[in-house]
């Protein structure tokens, strides 16, 4: 049997304040016909407007049956954000929920940007080639992804976009909204994640989370601790999540 590449799902590049708008709407603070036309004045043709507005939906209009409740209590959170800015971990967090594609982007970047605090493109594109299939398909949507977390201030792209440099990582203090990333990254990775490496977890590499995370943690409806030995903590979905 010839395996078949994983579904790749996130392929379009998504601007932040069209998130933003998206997010408007879900809170009752605006319309469709608002957001169709501000993608509209973007400049997309009716088959790129079709499929971004499919991502919208996925990420915050309607999402799929099991991100219903996550994704609405993200809505609630961050309904109430000024700017497009401040949307920034809600579509971060919205888009590891619904396409691992999107994480599998990020955890890349992150891990090859920890230590120098930079790397090719062409390194992200080589490891996703390895996991995805080196295909045109899979070359389109990771610049897709890159050009998306530069745009909602993750990376900057130099050297003509060939290089990616990581920007200052963004500190949370809210303890909903870090509770709320780190669910999020735990639904990407689909397993609990040691306690310890939360504070530096690749696919979170935008953000700073500056707070003492099993306090964050124990205070979460949707996040539980587990022990594993006298000294390995690993933090989970709760049960009923």
């Amino acid at each position: 049997m010839i395996a078949k590449a994983p579904q790749i799902g996130f392929d379009r590049f998504i601007q932040l304040d069209w998130v933003a708008a998206a997010l408007g709407v879900r809170a009752g603070k605006g319309g469709l016909e608002e957001l169709s036309a501000q993608l509209r004045a973007a400049g997309l043709g009716k088959e790129a407007l079709a499929k971004t507005q499919t991502k919208l939906n996925a990420l915050v209009l309607e999402p799929r049956a099991d991100l219903v409740d996550f994704i609405g209590r993200g809505v609630r959170l961050f309904a109430g954000a000024s700017t497009p800015d401040d949307v920034a971990p809600f579509a971060w967090g919205a888009a590891l929920a619904a396409y691992p594609y999107f994480g599998r982007v990020a955890e890349f970047t992150g891990r090859l940007t920890s230590i120098q605090g930079d790397c090719s493109v062409a390194e992200v594109h080589r490891r996703m080639s390895e996991v995805y299939g080196d295909r045109e398909v899979t070359k389109r949507a990771t610049q897709a992804v890159l050009q998306t977390q530069a745009n909602w201030g993750a990376v900057a792209r130099v050297e003509k976009g060939k290089r990616l440099v990581r920007l200052a990582a963004r500190g949370l203090t809210d303890q909903r909204t870090v509770a709320w990333l780190i669910e999020a990254a735990l639904r990407y990775q689909g397993k609990a994640m040691a306690l310890a490496t939360l504070q530096s977890t690749a696919v979170l590499y935008p953000f700073l989370l500056d707070l003492p995370l099993a306090f964050v943690i124990s205070n979460s409806e949707a996040l539980e601790l587990r022990s594993e030995g006298p000294s390995q903590q690993f933090v989970a979905l709760h049960a009923a999540i």
